[in-house]
């Protein structure tokens, strides 16, 4: 039997998108034929899971867990190709057991936590399925003294983790519900980075009715407007989705509470989703059967 260098095993990795493992196994039934490792992971589907390794993966699930005293929270997002499958009961399922692992794990390194049994799970899941699955962030919040952590999950799809001090759990997750409705940038007007006040600064500057201002009355409605932006984009200065009369700091201090921080997840924010030519696919099918 012919030995199996790295080198083989890397070409095989590369051209299949498999594990190490699969591919030293599928190399050493062929004698290091790596033209025959790749026919024989076709012939059982063991290359479908490879096929499919580069497709974007923007739809999925966020999952949530919160320690029942409210001292720590974690939030996953796990991806798919296509929302269908995330509504999958073997994806949803797999989502659980990422949350639990990570929830468990108290860790926000996704290959450390993935890393054996919980990878193997991933693989299975996509040669069943069909499609790309992958784990893609993980953050883990920890509430400190005095505070507590809430959560909310929005059809799935948008996940929250509140911090708060003192109020209860209930009040964190309507904090924690009314993020992830309006979408705020900030916790606090003070947190807005100045690099993004500038840049609505000079938005506001080049608006018509600025045009022709003295200095010192453009300023004037500069700052009345900068103040209005954060108002508009920090959750502390919004009106309460479900009591607009109120500010959300106004609700969370009526409940015995300040409003500390926040971490928003929605599902595939930031992946540039690829566009499928549909009919190409097809066509380019149909030319290799």
């Amino acid at each position: 039997m012919a030995a199996i260098s790295a080198s083989q095993v890397k070409e095989l990795r590369e051209r299949t998108g498999l594990g190490m493992m699969e591919c030293k196994k599928a190399l050493t039934e062929t004698d290091g034929d790596i033209e025959q490792a790749i026919d024989n992971l076709r012939k059982n589907s063991g290359l479908k899971a490879a096929k499919k390794a580069g497709r974007t993966a923007a739809e999925g699930a966020v999952v949530t867990r919160v320690a029942e005293d409210g001292s720590y929270g974690v939030m996953v997002e796990i991806n798919s190709e296509t929302d269908f499958v995330a509504r999958d009961e073997n994806f949803t399922a797999f989502a659980e057991k990422i949350a639990a692992a990570f929830f468990a794990a108290k860790s926000e390194d996704v290959a450390a936590v993935m890393d054996g049994e919980l990878e193997t799970v991933r693989e299975q899941l996509v040669q069943k399925i069909g499609e790309n699955i992958s784990v893609r962030r993980c953050v883990v919040v920890e509430a400190g003294d005095g505070k507590l952590v809430g959560e909310y999950v929005h059809g799935g799809r948008i996940g929250v983790l509140t911090v708060l001090k003192g109020g209860n759990a209930e009040t964190a997750r309507d904090v924690a519900m009314h993020v992830a409705a309006i979408n705020p940038t900030v916790a606090h007007p003070e947190d807005m980075p100045q690099e993004q006040l500038d840049a609505e600064k000079a938005i506001i500057l080049a608006q018509p009715d600025m045009a022709g201002k003295p200095e010192q009355i453009a300023e004037k409605m500069v700052q009345g407007r900068l103040k209005k932006y954060l108002a508009e984009n920090s959750l502390t200065e919004q009106a309460f989705v479900k009591n607009p009369d109120q500010t959300v700091a106004e609700f969370a201090k009526a409940a015995g509470g300040e409003v500390i921080g926040f971490t928003r997840f929605e599902v595939g924010e930031g992946i540039e989703k690829e566009e499928v030519d549909f009919a190409a696919e097809v066509m380019e099918q149909a030319k290799r059967s």
